[in-house]
């Protein structure tokens, strides 16, 4: 049974990245999804504590998906740390492969982790979180609800009192 991790800053868990943990819990028998702070976005609109919690209720129909708290780790000293031989991350556009690759390659380089990119489909490809962020930050937050899991929409509505 080989276990993945699946980093993210998830602010906020969208259904790309719903899309994304369903497609890899098919592919590896345990995923482990992070909710990690990236130091080059913007800060967090919600916590630690509120990601993951949002996460684990959105996941909560996947027998083999859990959800760690964050760590202050590199991402692949988290994975070894929780047993994960692979990292999978998420593709929504061209763009985002080269990235991702770039990111892989010294991943692997550095730590012998290798990383599956997992496309998600092109209903969910317009989806990003810093672009819900901004939406719900300048008064569309009643707006999001098509592009988030349940779990997600509730909390948002309470972060704005919707």
């Amino acid at each position: 049974m080989r276990t993945a991790l699946f980093p993210g800053s998830f602010d906020p868990f969208h259904n790309g990245h719903l899309e994304v943990v369903e497609s890899a819990s098919k592919l590896f028998g345990h995923i482990i999804i992070a909710p990690v702070r990236n130091p080059q976005k913007a800060p967090a609109l919600f916590s630690d504590e509120e990601r993951s919690s949002m996460i684990a209720a959105s996941v909560a129909h996947l027998p083999n998906v859990e959800v760690t708290h964050n760590r202050p780790l590199l991402v692949v000293d988290l994975a070894k740390a929780v047993g994960a031989e692979v990292i999978v991350k998420g593709l929504r556009v061209a763009s985002d492969a080269e990235a991702e690759l770039q990111q892989a390659q010294i991943n692997k380089a550095v730590s012998g982790i290798e990383t599956v990119l997992v496309p998600c489909s092109s209903v969910y490809s317009f989806i990003a979180s810093r672009w819900l962020r901004d939406f719900m930050t300048y008064g569309g937050a009643d707006r999001v609800g098509s592009m988030v899991p349940a779990p997600v929409f509730a909390a948002i509505k309470e972060k704005f009192a919707l």
